[in-house]
């Protein structure tokens, strides 16, 4: 079993591995905040350059037009327990009145270490050098509070914040996602993989792809299971998950490429074995999927500002394991020195259990060990023929 199954004759050598991809695909959207609007591959993959992690992406919120300034935080922030200061104002009841307290305005130019000179809500009220102090419950995700409580619509009143206004409404998630065609969209992984204690290099494009063929071939299990051309829909679908319920809110998909290669065959032999897992648990009900956010920042009437973009998508991680075997004699003979030593244990074990612990132990003794007796001297023999005489 151990010399030839798990060929304990050879010496083995980890890997080093090197992954690139490239993702092909073109989706379109026509949303009210943007348009008609075509995505391509620098649009929806991050990073574009492809890496052994990736994303694509299948949703998005968008909020566009965001410029530094004052504003109603959203809807969800003005119910948020903890927020006593803002709320000291009656904030939610009918009332803008600020809480009797003036040492949040320092908050806003402290942070940047500026000299404060007054007030930037109420110029009147004026203020000594900055004080430093915890403003963590001054902070929202989205701004930073200025102790008032402004209009958020015509009902509600919300906490006025400094930011990036106006604030991001993140809570209603698009479904079904807003590019689908990302289920169609394919990538090429190029792996390299070497064995250095070898010598021996790889590559999982291998003798029987050809160009002609890689241009029409897309990754099946069965029938094409050395294709490096994969459907991120099939890919998604062989690792036990929906694609459709994926990318609503994103979720991550692990690729294995194992190589396991017996050297003391021709090199052709040495193939990659392709797999899929879903590394996200579906049924997790605590911050499921997998989202982040960018920005794309412009120029408008000398006044910067910004597209915000919250990305729902599926990150990819390419995960490259292998080893590779090759006949040496120091092994080879360890292996059977140690088998050899193992049959005499054997020997010794069964003795024991035989002889010592069975209930046939005595038959076993018997048939294993022969009793003799020590044959008599001449002089002993002549002694006792002499006694024996008449």
């Amino acid at each position: 079993w151990v010399f030839l199954y798990e060929k304990g004759y050879q010496t083995q050598d980890s890997i080093i591995s090197s992954v690139s991809v490239k993702l092909k695909g073109l989706a379109m959207t026509n949303e009210s905040s943007l348009g008609p609007h075509i995505w391509d591959v620098v649009d929806y993959v991050f990073p574009p350059q492809g890496d052994s992690s990736f994303v694509v992406m299948t949703n998005f919120i968008i909020t566009p037009g965001q410029k530094q300034g004052t504003c109603p935080e959203v809807n969800t922030a003005a119910s948020f327990s903890g927020h006593s200061f803002c709320n000291l104002g009656g904030c939610g009841g009918g009332t803008d009145e600020r809480p009797q307290r003036t040492e949040y305005a320092v908050l806003w130019t402290s942070l940047a270490e500026l000299e404060l000179q007054s007030d930037p809500i109420n110029p009147s009220i004026k203020l000594s050098s900055p004080v430093f102090r915890d403003v963590s419950s001054y902070l929202y995700p989205t701004g930073l509070m200025t102790g008032k409580c402004v209009n958020y619509n015509a009902s509600l009143k919300t906490c006025e914040i400094f930011g990036w206004c106006p604030a991001e409404v993140d809570y209603h998630v698009p479904n079904p996602a807003l590019l689908p065609e990302v289920e169609k969209f394919t990538i090429f992984i190029k792996n390299s993989i070497t064995f250095p204690k070898f010598k021996v290099s790889r590559r999982n494009i291998v003798e029987s792809i050809t160009t002609q063929y890689l241009k029409k071939c897309t990754y099946h299990k069965v029938t094409d299971s050395l294709c490096p051309m994969f459907e991120l829909g099939y890919v998604v679908k062989e690792s036990g998950q929906n694609f459709s319920m994926l990318a609503v809110k994103g979720g991550v998909v692990g690729i294995t490429i194992d190589w396991n290669c017996d050297l003391d065959w021709p090199i052709r032999y040495c193939k990659p074995i392709y797999q899929f897992h879903g590394l996200y648990n579906d049924d997790s009900t605590v911050s499921p999927g997998f989202n982040f956010r960018y920005a794309k920042y412009y120029r408008e009437d000398g006044m910067e500002k910004r597209t915000l973009y919250k990305v729902f998508g599926i990150r990819f991680d390419i995960l490259v394991n292998g080893k590779a075997g090759k006949f040496d004699i120091i092994p080879t003979m360890t292996t059977i020195g140690s088998g050899i030593g193992i049959f005499g244990v054997a020997s010794v074990l069964c003795d024991l259990l035989l002889l010592h612990f069975l209930q046939g132990r005595d038959y076993y003794k018997q048939k294993k060990f022969k009793y003799a007796e020590q044959e008599p001297s001449k002089s002993n023999k002549k002694e006792k023929e002499l006694d024996n005489a008449p």
